[in-house]
């Protein structure tokens, strides 16, 4: 096991990961559709945010607990949904849930997981979310979304941005499937990186976890690929969200809303929250960051349902910046899958953990305490700001 103590950012885990995960799990991980623009500036957009620094002021019992979806969390950051997660690391979904179970933050499990919904409820002690993608196959949403219920899931995110998918680069070049081709390059990779391959002999599954065994249509490797190929739904609209919302019984929080007028029709359907989100660059490479737009679906709907954030974070700053323009809660994917990647469990631990140092000592440095007081007041704001929008 690597020592994880020396990964003081999350780019030191990204830079472990590289080495330990086999190139096309890592490149899925680490990668944008076509040009990469809005993945990158997902990140770089942050930057441009400067915070106000306050002095003399009492920082004594400083506070980052909070709420999300009225539930308490031990900071505003809670783990997005990332397909493939059991792939950066042998077990990997029931890994990182475990991590935030013990952290005190929400993990959330992707349809396109590797462990099954049932696997990590079994693997953990508390209610998680389940990200649900529409898919053209009803009765199997139908079904899966009874077993989150089963499971105890607390909340389902919807994901709006995939009705048809972004192409990226990298997996194409990669072949990259699930499980992996057989091919003289992968056998390298696995050569390479023993300790990955010696782990996944012994993972509870190594394919879609949630889909495999569930769909008639989908008995082979051939087949569940063919089958998940041509199920998003083209379809998908907002009036979708009433019959999803009745069927689980639960908040239904709808994530990758990039518009302010979006975001409106997702509340007049039915959204107990709002996740602005660009799919972590994944999908309209073009399309703004999440953190540009974040202030525009604010002013829309923040005064009507909570509005938390995705897509770019990488630091505990770029949480409290989040927070400062308006989001009551941010979600890390890539944090988390480095994490992972770099160290299983206690490197999803070390992720969080390096987040939380951060969001506590920049914010006693702002000058605050309590991280529910997070605002507008604390951005830093000159005419040069005023003009790039911040």
């Amino acid at each position: 096991m690597p020592n994880l103590e020396k990964c003081l950012t999350i780019e030191d885990l990204m830079k472990l990961a590289r080495r330990r995960v086999p190139k096309m799990f890592f490149d899925y991980a680490d990668s944008g559709a076509y040009t990469e623009g809005t993945y990158r500036e997902n990140s770089s957009d942050f930057q441009r945010i400067k915070l106000r620094q306050r002095v003399a002021v009492n920082l004594e019992n400083r506070n980052l607990a909070t709420t999300m979806l009225g539930q308490p969390v031990a900071m505003p950051v809670a783990i997005a949904p990332v397909g493939s997660t059991g792939l950066q690391s042998p077990n990997g979904e029931i890994k990182a849930a475990r991590a935030a179970e013990a952290f005190g933050i929400p993990f959330t499990l992707s349809t396109m997981s590797i462990n099954s919904i049932e696997q990590v409820a079994e693997g953990t002690t508390k209610p998680f979310w389940f990200q649900l993608y529409v898919m053209r196959d009803r009765d199997f949403i139908n079904r899966l979304i009874d077993r989150a219920k089963a499971a105890r899931c607390s909340a389902l995110v919807l994901t709006m941005d995939l009705q048809i998918l972004g192409q990226r680069h990298k997996d194409v070049r990669n072949g990259l499937r699930a499980p992996p081709p057989i091919t003289p390059q992968f056998l390298f990779e696995l050569a390479t990186k023993p300790a990955w391959a010696l782990g996944m002999l012994s993972a509870k599954s190594q394919t879609f976890g949630n889909i495999h065994g569930h769909v008639s249509d989908a008995v082979d490797l051939a087949s569940l690929s063919k089958w998940t190929a041509t199920q998003f739904d083209l379809t998908l609209n907002w009036k979708d969200i009433g019959w999803i919302k009745d069927r689980f019984g639960g908040p239904v929080v709808v994530k990758g809303v990039l518009d302010p007028e979006d975001a409106r029709l997702a509340v007049d359907n039915g959204a107990d929250a709002i996740i602005v989100s660009n799919h972590g660059g994944r999908q309209l490479d073009g399309a703004p960051s999440s953190i540009r737009v974040l202030p525009e679906v604010v002013d829309a709907v923040g005064h009507k349902t909570e509005v938390l954030m995705d897509s770019g974070i990488r630091s505990g700053q770029d949480v409290l910046k989040a927070l400062a323009l308006g989001a009551k809660g941010t979600f890390v994917g890539r944090a988390m899958a480095f994490g992972l990647g770099a160290g299983g469990e206690a490197g999803v631990s070390r992720a969080l953990s390096i987040i939380q140092k951060e969001m506590d000592t920049t914010m006693a440095l702002m000058g605050e305490r309590d991280v529910r007081n997070i605002g507008a007041h604390n951005i830093y704001s000159n005419d040069l700001q005023r003009r790039q929008g911040y």
